[in-house]
C-alpha cells in the first residue's frame, strides 16, 4: 500500500515516473552542491584558523607594548597622544557568489596612502615602545578585517550547507521513496486491473463459445 492515497489510473503513474526522474536528477545536484559547499567550508575554516591566530598573538604584543609604553610615560602624555587617531579607515562591501551564496568582502580604504601616516603625535615626548605598540596595532588590521569576512563567511556557508543537507535528506528519505512506492502501488493496481480483465474476457469468450455449440446442436 503506497504511504500517500494515489489515484491508480495511467495518467499518474506517467506523472510520478517523471516526478522521480526530476527527483533523483536534482538529489544528485543538491549532493554535488553540498559536497562543494563543505569543501569550501573548510578551506575558509582552515584560513580562519590561521588568521584568527595571527591577529591574537599580534593583538597580545600590541597590548604589552601599550602596558609597556604606559609604565614609561606620564599617563595625561600619553592620553594626550593618543586622542585624536590621524589615519582614518572606512570599510566597503562588495560580495562574491560560492554556490548560490552570496560571501561578503571586505574592503579597506585609507585616508591618507602612506601605511607609516599613522602617529597623531610628536616623538618629543613620548617612547618608543609607544611607538611600536601603534605600528603593531596598525600592522594587524588588515588581517584582523580579512577575520571579519572569513568569519562571516564561514557562518553563511555552514547555514547554506545545512539547508541543503535538509533538501537532500528530504528528497533521499521522503520524497523518492514515496514516489517510487505509489509507482510500485499503481504498477501493481493497473496489472491486477488487467489480469481482471482478461479473465473476464477469457469468461465471455468461452460464454460465447458454449451459446454457438448449443445454438449449432439445436440446428442439427
Amino acid at each position: 500500500m503506497a504511504a500517500k492515497v494515489v489515484n491508480p489510473t495511467r495518467m499518474e503513474l506517467t506523472r510520478l515516473k517523471r516526478k522521480l526522474v526530476t527527483a533523483r536528477r536534482g538529489h544528485k545536484l543538491l549532493k554535488d552542491k553540498r559536497d562543494e559547499l563543505m569543501r569550501q567550508f573548510l578551506d575558509l575554516a582552515r584560513e580562519n584558523m590561521d588568521l584568527r591566530l595571527r591577529v591574537e598573538e599580534a593583538i597580545g604584543k600590541s597590548n604589552k607594548d601599550f602596558v609597556i609604553a604606559r609604565a614609561g610615560m606620564d599617563e595625561q602624555i600619553l592620553s594626550t597622544a593618543l586622542m585624536a587617531p590621524k589615519q582614518e579607515v572606512t570599510i566597503t562591501t562588495s560580495s562574491r557568489n560560492i554556490m548560490s551564496c552570496d560571501i561578503p568582502r571586505f574592503t579597506a580604504r585609507y585616508k591618507s596612502a602612506d601605511p607609516g601616516d599613522i602617529y597623531s603625535y610628536g616623538f618629543g615626548m613620548t617612547s618608543g615602545d609607544l611607538d611600536e605598540a601603534v605600528a603593531s596595532l596598525s600592522s594587524v588590521l588588515p588581517d584582523m578585517i580579512k577575520l571579519a569576512e572569513t568569519e562571516k563567511a564561514c557562518s553563511l556557508l555552514s547555514a547554506e550547507i545545512e539547508r541543503t543537507r535538509r533538501r537532500v535528506n528530504a528528497l533521499e528519505y521522503v520524497i523518492i521513496p514515496e514516489t517510487e512506492e505509489g509507482i510500485r502501488y499503481i504498477s501493481m493496481k493497473l496489472d491486477e486491473n488487467e489480469r481482471s480483465t482478461q479473465v473476464r474476457l477469457m469468461k465471455v469468450k468461452d460464454m460465447m463459445l458454449e451459446d454457438a455449440h448449443h445454438y449449432k446442436e439445436r440446428e442439427e
